[in-house]
């Protein structure tokens, strides 16, 4: 049996390059040494092994049969190598994390905090999808999920990433020539609506103690980005999720025309399934997760 200790291995990596290009100047470039010291490493395993590997001709270079089989050993050899280290070595991984939330929670909350995150943790890369559908763990490809709700969801664990706060938003511009004061001054504006969530004018209405204001009139968007859109532009008044809009009140493009807001009993959850092991990925996320929601929370 061959001494593994006395094995030239740098005349090993020289004769795999060689083979490989079938050339000792190919072989050279691709070390970073001279043509010289790839053809000296080569005769040097050839000394060792006692049998040629190549069969050298003027300006041609073939392999013989025992430098085949060599060279078939070692280059198997090397991906085996090769697919061990990249599955141990933290070394220039990259952890896929998919995740999926809401459109307008994406667009409003999660995207311009996602550079922080990457910064934070570039090993991490982040896919995110949205859907307004309920995410099924075990059908889709997702690792973890933005979800409204109470907390409960079966088969997973929930995090409360927020709870949701109403208000009504509007442009300053609509106000400048309009009074607007209690109910009868609501009545003299556009309502802006989300179907996604249908009830939201209902709700604030009557907890601030509004009669009178029909919760359903007004126009009518596919989702709440698109009725935040519709006020940014003086249509009218959205009802919106305080921390969906709170960038657009620090900026002044939208202001509360009232000052209640009304508290659900329901919240922005980041849920994942119970029955998979939580990722080092899927903590990380979660742990900035909670950390961005308890710092970036409305006052």
């Amino acid at each position: 049996m061959v001494n593994r200790r006395q094995v030239p291995l740098n005349s090993l990596r020289a004769f795999e390059a060689a083979g490989r290009h079938m050339s000792f100047t190919v072989a050279a470039e691709e070390l970073n040494v001279t043509q010289v010291a790839v053809s000296r490493q080569v005769r040097v395993l050839e000394d060792y092994l006692e049998v040629p590997l190549f069969v050298r001709g003027h300006r041609s270079l073939k392999l013989t049969e025992d430098g085949e089989r060599l060279l078939a050993a070692i280059s198997g050899a090397l991906e085996d190598i090769d697919r061990v280290i990249s599955a141990i070595s933290l070394r220039g991984r990259r952890d896929v994390l998919a995740i999926q939330a809401y459109t307008t929670f994406a667009q409003k909350w999660l995207i311009p905090r996602l550079a922080a995150f990457h910064e934070r943790h570039p090993n991490i890369e982040v896919r995110l999808t949205t859907s307004l559908q309920p995410v099924n763990f075990e059908r889709q490809n997702v690792h973890a999920a933005i979800r409204l709700g109470r907390g409960e969801f079966d088969g997973c664990d929930s995090v409360l990433v927020f709870p949701i706060e109403l208000a009504p938003v509007c442009s300053p511009r609509l106000l400048e020539n309009t009074k607007v004061e209690g109910a009868a001054g609501l009545s003299k504006l556009t309502l802006l609506h989300s179907l996604a969530r249908r009830d939201d004018w209902g709700y604030w209405l009557q907890s601030a103690g509004f009669t009178g204001v029909d919760p359903q009139r007004g126009l009518k968007f596919e989702s709440s980005a698109l009725s935040y859109e519709a006020a940014l532009q003086g249509i009218g008044v959205a009802i919106g999720v305080r921390v969906l809009v709170e960038a657009y009140l620090r900026a002044g493009t939208l202001v509360c025309p009232f000052t209640h807001t009304c508290r659900l009993d329901e919240g922005y959850y980041l849920v994942s399934p119970k029955n998979r092991p939580t990722t080092s990925a899927l903590k990380a996320f979660r742990d900035w997760v909670r950390r961005e929601a308890s710092t970036a929370a409305p006052a």
